[in-house]
């Protein structure tokens, strides 16, 4: 149909005259209403998924230093690519004791992203891991609260006293 036809018809049914497909040859158009049209169309939109995907860096709390500035580097990567990044440090056999060694490796990270990635979620205790969620943008701070000092667990006597003292009643001691 001439185009001067489409727009008269589009004119005598109170609608519009939209281009669905131009790269189609006759080009494609359709009657509507462009106001809800458009309305849709940024509905549609605002469903995607902004953002990224979540990548996950793990490592532990015997990362040397080369290796650490090559996981920083990834999760720089990952940022600029506004995907978030969620980083592990994971606690083997008697590690455990040192969580605040993996807490000040993840304070070590937020602060090498700051300029270009925050902190959502600030480190948490899972099972035998600690995990920080980092996302892209800016303004993210530091508070004191995030290192926190583990008790000591050893026995005010040290670990002879320990071994002399028999909760069970059931061992003998030497």
């Amino acid at each position: 149909m001439p185009l001067a036809e489409a727009i008269k018809q589009a004119r005598s049914r109170n609608l519009d005259l939209v281009e669905v497909a131009p790269q189609a040859n006759p080009v494609v158009c359709k009657f509507v209403n462009f106001g809800k049209y458009r309305y849709r169309q940024e509905k549609r939109e605002k469903k995607r998924p902004r953002g990224g995907k979540l990548k996950e860096i793990r490592m532990t709390t015997q990362i040397e230093k080369h290796d650490f500035e090559t996981k920083l580097r990834h999760i720089r990567k990952f940022l600029t690519d506004e995907d978030k990044v969620r980083v592990t440090v994971i606690f083997r056999g008697r590690e455990i004791v040192h969580i605040n060694r993996g807490r000040e490796l993840l304070d070590r990270i937020a602060k090498e992203t700051a300029d270009i990635g925050r902190v959502e979620q600030y480190p948490k205790e899972r099972g035998r891991s600690l995990q920080m969620l980092l996302v892209p943008g800016k303004g993210m701070t530091i508070s004191a609260k995030t290192v926190q000092p583990v008790p000591e667990q050893i026995p005010a006597g040290g670990y002879a006293d320990a071994q002399e003292e028999d909760t069970q009643g059931d061992r003998e001691t030497v």
